[in-house]
């Protein structure tokens, strides 16, 4: 048995994801992932590290851009496999990937003028990392999986892809390996979700698997309650309109905004929040949010009860759906307090930095983060505690409020992660830990040797392994 696993991406840090197997002479990658952490951005640019038209296929866990936002590259480098992924994942992908493509190139052309204009050049300033065109190139190379159904992607390998539970359509994915007349089991966690989530099903848990690769985004703490979610919340708003001043909320445009829209919707079927106008300021989230519509199947018992009885958290009173640019401008000139719900999550582009600009220093609004903010990003800069920042390439001040509610995650904690692990029945032949910053994966392995006694990988990036 000789199977060769490299870790490309998501390795000592959160985004980036990227993981090449080879095997009985076929190459498959699970994931292909932005990097979005400053320090680590270069990486977009540079060339793969195998000859993407060698690749036979992309395994996809998921739809957010840190899993499949380097795939118009891969495409535009020579891929021409399949891309595997549920029906949900492959719908919202196409439009995540088609709105990363506008961002990269209104950036490049940003930065163009203003690089133009102060007499600066910088790394990749006027190109941008991939296009529009790139992006539409990757749509034909997707094939969709139902959950549970294996799917043979070579004459001895197939892949079953499992509920993860962490946004619509995502995915645990066990690959099955054979050679020589024995079998080999690589489970792939991608992001694990947290059970009793509001809107979808609870992640899948697994009895045995020889390799496990476990992300470790909170491998080294616990999430508040997400019992206190909604008095949060409720405090935030009540608080900022008492002071007149806006709520604007950076959020992803998969799951956290359509999660945010729920507890919104229960605070005002409840009367527990002022009917205030709230915007969703993203295409992109708005887009989303109809995927939701097209695949009901994926929803939890409570989300199908709201839908029977009307109440769906998609469409209520007050509530905007934002998708040009002259109407997201139109909201900085409404008199009162508004809440503004706008893309990036981490604040590295999209129209909520222009909403950022236009109240962090008013210190009657409230800047609420309600998502991981990775390390280098302008969100993390602000929920640390930065005096100032730089923003669209001028400086502000912080003088706005700053509120994290961690009880919103989508990802397992380190308790979580331990549940989910204890599930497998005996233990791995090795279980790599991924998708973490380093410290986060490196006390995380601790804790779980301490616990298990495991053999136990926290893999540096490029670092490859035979499995035996």
């Amino acid at each position: 048995m000789h199977i060769k696993l490299t870790c490309l991406g998501a390795a000592q840090n959160v985004t980036g994801s990227q993981h090449l197997v080879e095997a009985n002479g076929f190459k498959f990658l699970v994931d292909c992932g932005l990097y979005q952490e400053r320090q680590f951005k270069d990486r977009n640019w540079q060339p793969f590290s195998f000859d993407p038209e060698s690749l036979d296929a992309v395994l996809l866990t998921h739809a957010h851009l840190d899993h499949c936002g380097l795939l118009p590259k891969l495409v535009n480098e020579g891929f021409h496999g399949k891309i595997y992924c549920t029906a949900a994942t492959n719908e919202i992908t196409k439009i995540i990937l088609m709105d990363s493509a506008r961002i990269q190139e209104e950036d490049a052309e940003f930065k163009k003028k203003r690089h133009r204009r102060e007499g600066r050049k910088g790394p990749h300033p006027e190109i941008p990392l991939y296009t529009v065109s790139d992006a539409q190139n990757c749509f034909s190379l997707f094939s969709n999986v139902i959950y549970k159904e294996p799917v043979q992607i070579d004459k001895d390998i197939n892949a079953t892809f499992y509920d993860a539970g962490h946004v619509l359509g995502s995915a645990m994915i066990k690959v099955i390996i054979s050679q020589n007349g024995e079998e080999r089991s690589l489970l792939f966690s991608g992001d694990i979700g947290r059970c009793n989530k509001p809107i979808l099903q609870d992640p899948t848990f697994f009895t045995e698997a020889d390799y496990v690769m476990v992300e470790s985004t909170y491998g080294n703490r616990t999430h508040d309650s997400q019992d206190t979610i909604v008095e949060d919340l409720a405090e935030v708003i009540n608080s900022t309109v008492k002071a007149r001043g806006n709520i604007v909320i950076p959020s992803f445009a998969l799951e956290r905004s359509q999660e945010i829209l729920y507890y919104l919707n229960d605070l005002l079927l409840a009367d527990r929040i002022p009917h205030l106008v709230a915007f969703v300021d993203s295409p992109m989230a708005i887009n989303v949010t109809e995927v939701f519509g097209h695949h009901p199947e994926l929803f939890d018992k409570e989300m199908m009860k709201l839908i029977r009885q009307g109440k769906s958290p998609f469409d209520w009173p007050g509530l905007n759906m934002v998708k040009t640019v002259d109407q997201s401008k139109a909201i900085n000139y409404i008199k009162g307090s508004v809440m503004i719900i706008a893309g990036s999550g981490m604040c590295t582009g999209g129209r909520v930095k222009y909403h950022i600009v236009e109240n962090i220093s008013r210190k009657e609004s409230t800047l609420l983060f309600i998502g991981y903010q990775a390390a280098g990003t302008l969100g993390r800069q602000i929920v640390d505690g930065a005096r100032k920042v730089r923003v669209l390439g001028q400086e502000y001040r912080v003088m706005a409020r700053v509120v994290q509610i961690h009880g919103f995650s989508a990802h397992a904690d380190r308790d979580e992660l331990v549940n989910w692990l204890s599930s497998l029945q005996k233990p791995p032949k090795q279980l790599f830990i991924v998708h973490g910053e380093e410290e986060s994966a490196q006390q995380f392995a601790v804790h779980l040797r301490e616990k298990t006694g495991w053999k136990i990988s926290v893999p540096e990036y490029k670092k490859e392994f035979i499995l035996n």
